[in-house]
């Protein structure tokens, strides 16, 4: 069995992840930036041409690189976050290689994604955020795509996961603003600067959804949030009802 632990930021995804962890010491826990064969958040994907100019580029880095690329078919899939650099430029320059924010094109998008999950195999993992919050950002933010054409999208996603063995634990947040204010308030720099808090409002604030209906508030951001919850249950009741398990944030009983 593979689980997938997914909900919204603040909702508690890390803290299932460690506790299904708990009760499974054999399995494999995979968050975000770590690699995993079915999502590429905070990675890096390229092809050979352009993995050799990146590291012909950052001489210095070129151990940390090479400890964290994976080579998949023709391309390279690089954990660019697992690499310490004091240079910021390196992190903005990788980033460019993520497959979501509109990035590419949505159909090469949809082959990159279905073709992993198909190609898919293995048991005993716990995935934190590998089918939803990535995806659905990406179609909602930057592709502007209606509700029911994520669905869609998502009804290709359980073709593409068939004969695969897991389970969804969907954290359903009652309270998104209150979550929100927890965590925005635990993850600030030395000084007390809400970082994590100014990069989620950037993300937002700048997204093209964002910017062609003038969204520019903090309410703005929590009725999208609120938007993104309804949509990622309906698709979990809708599409994946029989691999399904809802659970109340901060509120359950494993």
């Amino acid at each position: 069995m593979n689980y997938l632990v997914e909900g919204l930021q603040g909702s508690g995804k890390s803290t299932l992840v460690e506790k299904l962890k708990e009760k499974n010491p054999g399995y494999t826990a995979i968050k975000e930036g770590d690699y995993s064969p079915i999502e590429l958040a905070w990675c890096a994907l390229m092809n050979e041409s352009q993995y050799t100019q990146i590291l012909s580029q950052w001489k210095d880095l070129e151990d940390q690189f090479l400890n964290n690329t994976r080579k998949e078919g023709d391309h390279f899939i690089v954990c660019y976050t697992k690499v310490k650099s004091e240079d910021r430029s390196f992190y903005q320059q990788l980033e460019n290689y993520e497959i979501y924010n509109g990035r590419i094109g949505f159909e090469e998008y949809k082959d990159i994604v279905l073709s992993r999950y198909r190609n898919w195999k293995g048991n005993d993992n716990i995935f934190e955020c590998s089918l939803l919050q990535n995806g659905v950002e990406d179609m909602i933010l930057f592709r502007d795509m209606s509700d029911d054409e994520i669905l869609d999208f998502y009804r290709e996603v359980r073709k593409a996961l068939e004969g695969k063995d897991y389970h969804i634990y969907y954290i359903e947040t009652a309270d998104i603003e209150r979550n929100l204010n927890v965590i925005r308030k635990e993850r600030i720099d030395k000084d007390g600067n809400e970082i994590w808090f100014e990069m989620l409002m950037g993300y937002f604030v700048d997204s093209p959804y964002a910017i062609k209906r003038n969204l520019k508030k903090y309410e703005n951001l929590l009725k999208h949030l609120e938007h993104r919850q309804e949509l990622e249950l309906r698709i979990c009741r809708e599409i994946f009802s029989d691999k399904l398990t809802i659970v109340q944030s901060k509120a359950y009983d494993l």
